[in-house]
């Protein structure tokens, strides 16, 4: 059930007072580092003057974002489905639907899927990209 539910983000939409930004029409993009992450950008710094942006995460089963900090992003995740973990500041913290994790900027953060794989709708304050 819960793949369907990330599928129902994954075509949906964000709708804002200026209009709608369709997520069918955004592609996603491998992740320059990782292998087995893909992003789908929803909405970027040039949305937000900079301000956040938000994306949607899919990770391969049993792929992981290796151990990384953000120098200057605060980083949530709210896990839409799958399993898997991740070690927030050294603390593992197992990941399943209707979780939300944060990350502030400096903190060292992973994240682990697990055999199904692991989709997490993630937020940057200020924005990634």
């Amino acid at each position: 059930m819960s793949k369907e539910l990330f599928e129902k983000f994954n075509s949906g939409c964000l709708r804002l007072p200026n209009g709608e930004i369709d997520f069918s029409k955004i592609n996603w993009n491998k992740h320059p580092t990782f292998e087995g992450v893909e992003l789908k950008h929803i909405i970027t710094a040039k949305d937000t003057g900079g301000d956040f942006s938000y994306h949607l995460v899919r990770i391969a089963p049993n792929k992981s974002i290796k151990n990384h900090i953000h120098e200057t992003q605060h980083e949530t995740h709210e896990v839409i489905a799958g399993y898997g973990e991740c070690v927030n500041n050294g603390k593992s913290l197992g990941y399943e639907p209707g979780v939300i994790s944060i990350m502030p900027a400096k903190v060292p953060h992973e994240v682990n899927a697990g055999p199904e794989g692991l989709y997490l709708f993630a937020k940057f304050f200020p924005a990634l990209c």
